[in-house]
């Protein structure tokens, strides 16, 4: 059984602009590891106009950081995952948490989805640009 991944965007606030979360199998990795308050990466890092998303996963693997907490990555380190495509296959693995995240959070296991529904997750998220006005 593959996972499930929904990217949403948040519209920007008082603190930050326009960011991002992600949701696997219902749940937020983000709120989930980092707490409330953290923050996923900005839109328009992993969203951008014009280019392909770094959530696009390719057969090299690569590091993408998935969050921070409230008091920034530069203080204690942010969510981040390694994300590559085997085949049919998108592969999150080796997780890297901030130092203030659960225990629980440094055994995250690795999620297997299926390529095609990754793609057309990533491919509607790219397109669905609405938070750029705001930014």
């Amino acid at each position: 059984m593959f996972d499930l991944l929904k990217i949403s965007v948040l519209p920007p606030g008082p603190r930050f602009a326009a960011h991002v979360r992600f949701w696997v199998n219902g749940e937020d990795i983000v709120e989930e590891v980092v707490h409330v308050g953290g923050r996923g990466p900005y839109a328009a890092d992993v969203l951008p106009a014009g280019r392909p998303s770094p959530l696009r996963a390719t057969e090299e693997a690569r590091r993408l950081q998935l969050g921070e907490p409230e008091c920034t990555g530069e203080c204690c380190g942010f969510l981040t995952v390694v994300v590559q495509r085997l085949g049919d296959i998108v592969q999150w693995s080796n997780w890297q948490v901030p130092w203030a995240g659960p225990a629980s959070a440094s055994r995250l296991p690795d999620l297997h989805f299926e390529a095609v529904q990754y793609d057309a997750e990533v491919r509607r998220s790219e397109a669905g640009g609405w938070w750029r006005v705001y930014s």
